[in-house]
């Protein structure tokens, strides 16, 4: 259980605000595979939660390519995905909820994700859920995205919240690790395949899906 008191919660976004993380890997899939790299649609799971030019870096620094330009194959990426979430993006089992009940108790909502702002703007409009957030953070432009804890630790930064009282919801191993990084309390939603790894025991707390936020809150 959560051990210190909460004043803050800051989502993650990708798999925990919408499910646009099947969008991500199939538009990365997409766009490495057609610049040959010899890689199966599984193999995208072993970069979930990295930006999305340390993703293209990681795979350059595997199957290296021609002409290798890492802001234009990021850009063809981030386009695919906010094609698909403009297009089709629906919100996560409980988020509304979550967030109104995070409103209604009197605690500070911040976003640090690490996707760019194109995709934070596609999902917060799209979801119709922008007014609930009182600060919100990108990796995009910052030395390091996440597993290191910047997005995290500028985000409570921004909300004037110590770090130590803001509670991260992540669905990713190296999302919770940023966060544990940043001594935040955690709260781990994984994705439905891997919710019995046993890497999940880092997280505070674990959970199905946000709807278990109000309860765990509540006293």
């Amino acid at each position: 259980m959560f051990t210190n008191r909460i004043d803050a919660v800051i989502f993650d976004m990708d798999g925990i605000l919408i499910d646009s993380e099947p969008v991500w890997q199939l538009a990365e899939y997409e766009v490495l595979a057609g610049l040959g790299l010899p890689i199966k649609p599984e193999d995208i799971h072993e970069t979930v939660g990295l930006r999305i030019d340390q993703v293209v870096d990681y795979w350059y620094r595997r199957h290296p390519w021609d002409n290798y330009d890492n802001a234009a194959v990021a850009g063809r990426i981030v386009d695919t995905v906010v094609a698909h979430i403009l297009a089709e993006g629906v919100p996560m089992k409980g988020v509304v909820e979550a967030l109104e009940f995070c409103r209604a108790k009197g605690l500070k909502i911040g976003l640090a994700t690490s996707s760019s702002w194109a995709i934070i703007d596609a999902v917060l409009d799209k979801l119709g859920i922008r007014d609930y957030f009182e600060a919100m953070e990108s990796a995009e432009h910052l030395a390091f995205g996440k597993p290191h804890p910047e997005v995290y630790l500028n985000c409570a930064a921004k909300l004037g919240i110590a770090a130590r009282h803001c509670l991260a919801v992540e669905d990713s191993f190296n999302g919770l690790i940023a966060a544990r990084a940043a001594t935040m309390q955690t709260l781990a939603i994984p994705p439905a395949h891997e919710r019995e790894q046993a890497r999940w025991v880092i997280a505070h707390v674990k959970a199905n899906d946000l709807t278990a936020l109000p309860a765990l809150l509540a006293n």
